[in-house]
């Protein structure tokens, strides 16, 4: 059932999962919050919460204007199962507000193959890796994607080189003003949020660790079986895809290195985890299949996020 009512893009999808979005969030905040519900509070709670929503309503925005995926909405219910999974996901600010940034940087990095104004989506998709960096430093390897894309679309004007630098400079005006009013510099701030850490040993509960287990066979699933099947899609397609799945990498990448680390950075792979599942899913024939898969990822999500929060 869940498989057919989502596999056309209607806004009965988008209501349940905001629906879902709404509630999970407000029970996260509540149960695992001792909060003073200040205005303050109330404004910073209600931005992320929105920010959240604005996360998932993009990412099917990219896949259906790039023609990632076929018209369905399985990208924004793994996205929203994979929130669930890990409710961390929904406490932890700077990750939130990070990751939108990256998704806002996706969108433009993904529309550089219609060639229409490149330079601007260059440094728009530079500017916002950069913006997010200063939330959570990590994720400025999501330059790379960048470079990746200007090496695709455009190695031959010298000029593409460049704008990242200029978007880098930009960015460095508002980290300097901010550090001129915090009293900070810029070797303290950089040593200090540019830190690298080995350690797992981070989880409170066995569920974390085990959803985090239940979370790597699904990526790895995932991951394979689209790795290798780019050269199934068309030629035009197989760079996006390529995109897509080096966008996965980056995501694991960081959370592999990250100081503070726990299981809400994994929110970096999200979005194209999320994608490469939806191919997958696209991909299997039988339609009871399909459902057994798409509820498994569902109520797996649903089960994590009761036993993290209540149990």
């Amino acid at each position: 059932m869940l498989a057919s009512i989502f596999s056309k893009t209607k806004p009965i999808n988008y209501i349940i999962l905001t629906i879902l979005i709404v509630v999970s969030y407000s029970l996260c905040v509540g149960i695992n919050q001792n909060i003073s519900w200040t205005g303050y509070e109330i404004a910073k709670k209600s931005v992320l919460l929105i920010l959240l929503l604005l996360t998932m309503y993009l990412s099917q925005w990219i896949v259906s204007r790039n023609r990632l995926v076929n018209d369905n909405a399985y990208v924004p219910l793994l996205f929203v199962s994979f929130l669930l999974l890990f409710p961390s996901v929904l406490v932890h600010t700077k990750v939130i507000i990070s990751n939108y940034f990256v998704i806002l940087a996706l969108r433009r990095i993904f529309s550089l193959h219609s060639l229409k104004q490149s330079k601007e989506k260059i440094f728009d998709a530079s500017f916002w890796i950069f913006v997010a960096s200063l939330f959570y430093f990590w994720s400025i390897l999501f330059i790379i994607l960048v470079l990746f894309a200007i090496a695709y679309y455009g190695i031959k004007d010298y000029k593409n080189w460049v704008i990242p630098f200029l978007a880098l400079f930009c960015v460095m005006i508002f980290l300097s003003l901010y550090l001129g009013f915090s009293g900070e510099n810029y070797i303290e701030w950089f040593l200090t949020k540019s830190r690298i850490s080995f350690d797992f040993l981070y989880f409170e509960n066995i569920y974390q660790n085990i959803a985090l287990a239940v979370f790597t066979s699904i990526a790895l699933l995932y991951f394979i079986t689209q790795l290798f099947s780019i050269k199934t899609k068309s030629y035009n397609m197989q760079n996006m895809h390529k995109k897509m799945i080096l966008s996965f990498v980056i995501g694991v990448v960081i959370y592999i290195i990250s100081s503070d680390k726990n299981n809400g950075v994994l929110m970096f792979t999200f979005f194209p985890l999320a994608v490469l599942g939806a191919n997958y899913i696209e991909r299997i024939p039988q339609n009871w299949r399909r459902e057994a898969n798409i509820y498994t990822i569902f109520f797996i999500g649903v089960f994590f996020w009761i036993a993290q929060l209540i149990l």
